[in-house]
């Protein structure tokens, strides 16, 4: 690579199960206030990529136990009927913050909320809670 080239880092790199067509695509940031829940229980039409810029996040898909991730990690979810959980500011004293880059079915919402029957209904597909 010739000297002063741009570095390109690998952060996260995913083959989709499945063809979008000509999906819309939009790019934003979101920033979560010390302590902030996030969004209510919810998914995407299309699959959604995802890079922390700061602080911490408590990211949870259905099937899948919650996790931190932490600024200067990458993450994704496929959409789909899949629910997203949480994704909560880990942090009480400071903002988290992440770009997410999400991809959207032609045709479809780019995100829809859940019911509280249909949140009821899909509880046993949640992983365990873990206990504080």
């Amino acid at each position: 690579m010739p000297e002063g080239s741009p570095v390109l880092q690998l952060l996260d790199q995913v083959s989709l199960p499945f063809d979008l067509g000509r999906p819309d695509v939009m790019s934003v940031t979101i920033e979560l206030e010390p302590g902030s829940a996030g969004s209510p229980p919810h998914r995407h039409s299309g699959p959604v990529f995802a890079y922390l810029i700061e602080g911490e996040l408590i990211f949870e898909l259905e099937g899948e136990p919650q996790r931190v991730i932490k600024a200067g990690e990458a993450f994704w979810e496929p959409g789909g009927d899949l629910v997203h959980w949480q994704a909560a500011n880990n942090l009480s004293d400071g903002f988290t913050k992440f770009l997410a880059v999400m991809l959207c079915a032609p045709g479809q919402e780019m995100m829809t909320y859940l019911s509280a029957d249909e949140i009821a209904e899909r509880q046993h597909l949640r992983s365990p809670r873990p206990s504080h």
